[in-house]
């Protein structure tokens, strides 16, 4: 595990346009984790490209390109250092393609920061909060940007914020346990540094409100748990996988196996070495994003959305089981039969609906109704699901952190839930 001071995963979601991008460019800039001249040049290159304004949001849309190219262990991720924490952000640009990272983003993230632009609420804000809450991210920021564009006006920003305090409270976060800040991403004002513009606003800055998160526990006494991001063959290496570290520990030397592996039967090996931001360490926990070389394993053998595990509790495969549901952007409706595309941890597997149970009441839990014939939006219920190719997945009560998943169909979130029980394949 990483020496040093405590290491948080934050996701920036938002609605497109709200200036998430530029947000973090903003804050890597002022922090000093990226230098002036590579701002100018992609300031260059921004006007150049018709998008003046846009340099701080080209920070991590050419960290995309790179991340194409290069083998780099970090993907999507981008670290910075604050007195408090050693921080990677989580910020994948691009609406379409945004989602389905933001899925495995905020299934990875330790606390979200929501930025909201001053045109308030939008469906996407919507959409990113109950995938937060729903994917199990405990602490929130809000962040209400463009606030230059209202010449700082305290009126807008508390309007913004009792709306927003309304949407999160409806998806079950506490208002009160909720910081939100007045930021200005692109002329930079209290992203970082204090501005005398919002000088009406005494509660900080929006790093002042990363600072002051707790900093999470980690499950380090569950079992050993990683979900395979990516498998890369590299020459003179051999077999690479990728991945965060979700729960118990990793440690060079130990015997493991992969879960289904394209065998379906698992495909077991031992770690040979891991590494982190190009250093070797010995071993690796919770939080920690990883490169691993294996023994025993050939890249062909396994796959994103396998899960690995110590050899002697492997991660389990279900053939079919019992999830608790909320479905909030259904076209129609949810009926038996229906086979939507399931984003579990780094697995993206179709299931089929075979039984619906009950329908619940999403905020308590309580049952009010037996077997509906149907479920719509805003509508919670208890169902039973059957993967069309094997699956891993873990109970709630269990390891939650491979309990949750969001449901996908035709290019929007329809629902999301966690598996409350399965039947393991035997």
């Amino acid at each position: 595990m990483a020496k040093g001071k405590p290491h948080m995963n934050v996701v920036f979601v938002g609605h497109v346009d709200a200036g998430k991008s530029t947000t973090v460019g903003r804050l890597l800039f002022d922090t000093g984790s990226i230098d002036e001249a590579a701002v100018r040049k992609l300031k260059e290159k921004a006007e150049e490209l018709g998008k003046g304004g846009f340099e701080f949001a080209f920070v991590m849309d050419n960290l995309k390109e790179e991340r194409e190219r290069g083998v780099t262990i970090d993907l999507a991720h981008k670290q910075f250092s604050t007195d408090k924490f050693d921080w990677t952000i989580i910020d994948a640009p691009g609406h379409r393609d945004f989602i389905k990272n933001m899925i495995t983003g905020a299934s990875q993230a330790d606390a979200a920061v929501l930025v909201v632009s001053n045109t308030g609420v939008e469906a996407q804000t919507k959409e990113h909060v109950f995938l937060c809450k729903t994917l199990g991210v405990e602490q929130l920021i809000v962040a209400i940007n463009k606030m230059d564009v209202d010449k700082y006006d305290e009126a807008k920003f508390n309007k913004i914020k009792d709306d927003v305090t309304n949407l999160i409270k409806m998806y079950g976060f506490k208002p009160d346990e909720v910081r939100f800040v007045p930021i200005a991403a692109y002329p930079g004002d209290n992203v970082a540094k204090p501005s005398d513009k919002l000088s009406w606003f005494k509660d900080g800055t929006l790093l002042d409100a990363l600072n002051n998160l707790k900093e999470p526990e980690k499950p380090t006494d569950l079992p050993l748990r990683l979900p395979i991001q990516d498998v890369y063959k590299i020459a003179g290496i051999g077999t690479v996988p990728v991945g965060r570290v979700e729960t118990g520990v990793m440690k060079v030397g130990q015997k493991i196996i992969v879960m289904p592996a394209r065998s379906g039967k698992g495909a077991s090996g031992e770690v040979k070495s891991i590494e982190m931001h190009h250093e070797q360490y010995q071993e690796a926990g919770p939080g920690d994003n990883v490169g691993f070389n294996v023994r025993g394993i050939e890249s062909k053998d396994i796959a994103r959305g396998d899960v690995l595990a110590e050899s002697s509790n492997p991660a389990k495969v279900a053939t079919e089981f019992t999830a608790q549901i909320v479905v909030m952007n259904h076209p129609s409706v949810i009926t038996v039969g229906y086979t939507p595309v399931f984003h579990i941890h780094t697995a993206q597997v179709a299931c089929q609906v075979v039984e619906i149970q009950k329908k619940i009441n999403p905020a308590t839990g309580e049952a009010i109704g037996d077997n509906p014939d149907f479920i719509k939006n805003g509508e919670a219920a208890i169902v039973k699901m059957k993967p069309v190719q094997p699956l891993c997945i873990e109970k709630q009560a269990e390891i939650p952190q491979l309990s949750r998943f969001a449901i996908r169909d035709s290019g929007l979130t329809v629902a999301a839930g966690m598996c409350i029980d399965l039947v393991e394949k035997k």
